[in-house]
């Protein structure tokens, strides 16, 4: 018998009125329908706002009206269903009442954040909570950051396989990446960078490489950080920082040590992106990096972040779904063992990163969880630790995304 099979639902999309929330709508509508064996809901702070998704996307299904700030609602939200995938961000702003609804109804949960102050926050807060209740909480379920996971994953796997061993290094590299940011993932990091601003704390907690490990893990080497022009030690190609990476880094660290560090205790694991050799590489790289640079410097500055809030896409906004068909991306994984010995591997997105590909990665990995066994304990996961290779076929099959080993 499957958990909870009792509630109402099997799953509840909430934030269904959101940009994202609605490509996952057509996605789930795509992959199950609305009256098929999934028995899913709909659920938001507007009834009007839901009614219209419903007749835009196809999602004819239930619907729940509940704010995010409305623990009672929340609580009842997750009490009716097995599964909550949440896409309502900032989730530091409008995304701990629902954690904590679903840690204490033992509701397995899935989301797309890339908060990694907030993650850290909810971890403290809800473990013991989730571990009790038996709920299956696992963040950062869209392109942050399960191409960066799960990519590690099969490159440890697919070494394990070859080589006999597993990678003590992994360095990712992103060769292409077509598609914008979302309104909503910039608002995140404009909260992001406020919080920061204001608390030195943060600031330090954000640093640490380890900051999303178990509170008993939280310690490890130094790791490799690309902030500036770098010529790649691994591909001799120049280096650009990637804004992911300290989300992504973070997120893998927390799998490592879930596993309990299988890939040793000097395990390193860094991203950058990769501009390309010779002098026009370097051009790039140091264009990227300064306008990085020049970007987190500006929104570190409160007058200069409002202005910035007013003429990036705001939350609710995104790409036509011609220009999300049209993006995509390729990361490369360069994995080192003990001995020398390499192996490369690659993941790839038939999606824009932030908006289709995306929608399908937590739509599939959402679903995937309301079909765990009790076997699996409650607790904060990772997609990897979680559900490993069944994932990786699941997304191969249903979500456009490849991962392979390359010669």
């Amino acid at each position: 018998m499957r958990r909870h099979a009792d509630r109402p639902y099997d799953l509840v999309v909430f934030g269904a009125t959101s940009f994202v929330g609605q490509i996952l709508c057509r996605h789930l509508v795509e992959r199950h329908g609305a009256d098929g064996p999934l028995r899913w809901a709909i659920a938001g702070r507007s009834a009007s706002k839901l009614d219209q998704v419903a007749a835009d996307t196809g999602a004819d299904v239930e619907r729940i009206v509940a704010d995010a700030s409305d623990a009672a609602a929340l609580a009842d939200l997750a009490a009716s269903t097995r599964v909550v995938v949440s896409t309502v961000g900032p989730y530091a702003l409008h995304g701990s009442e629902l954690v904590a609804a679903v840690a204490a109804a033992g509701t397995d949960y899935a989301d797309l954040t890339g908060e990694p102050q907030w993650m850290r926050r909810m971890i403290d807060a809800h473990a013991a909570a989730a571990e009790a209740s038996g709920a299956r909480i696992v963040h950062a379920c869209g392109f942050d950051s399960i191409p960066s996971d799960l990519g590690v994953w099969f490159t440890q796997q697919r070494a394990q396989e070859a080589l006999g061993e597993p990678c003590t290094a992994i360095a990712m590299r992103v060769e292409t990446m077509k598609g914008g940011a979302s309104g909503g993932t910039i608002a995140s990091m404009l909260n992001l960078v406020e919080e920061a601003a204001a608390d030195p704390e943060l600031r330090k907690l954000l640093a640490d490489p380890y900051a999303l490990a178990p509170a008993d893990l939280r310690t490890g080497p130094p790791q490799p950080d690309t902030t500036r022009p770098t010529k790649d030690r691994v591909t001799g190609e120049w280096l650009a920082p990637f804004v992911m990476a300290a989300v992504n880094t973070r997120v893998v660290q927390r799998s490592h040590a879930l596993l309990g560090r299988p890939w040793g205790p000097a395990f390193t694991y860094d991203e950058a992106m990769s501009m390309g050799s010779g002098p026009l590489g370097l051009a790039k790289a140091t264009a990227v990096s300064g306008g990085l640079a020049a970007g987190l410097g500006l929104t570190a500055l409160g007058p200069a972040r409002k202005l910035v809030g007013k003429v990036v896409p705001k939350p609710g906004t995104g790409p036509s779904p011609q220009a999300q068909e049209a993006g995509g991306f390729d990361i490369r994984f360069h994995g080192t063992t003990a001995d020398g010995r390499t192996i490369r591997t690659r993941v790839t997105g038939d999606r824009d990163p932030g908006y289709g590909s995306t929608a399908k990665v937590l739509g599939e990995t959402a679903v995937a969880l309301g079909e765990l066994g009790d076997d699996v304990a409650g607790g904060f996961w990772t997609p990897s630790t979680v559900l490993g290779d069944a994932l990786v076929e699941r997304l191969e099959a249903h979500a456009g995304l490849r991962f392979d080993v390359l010669d």
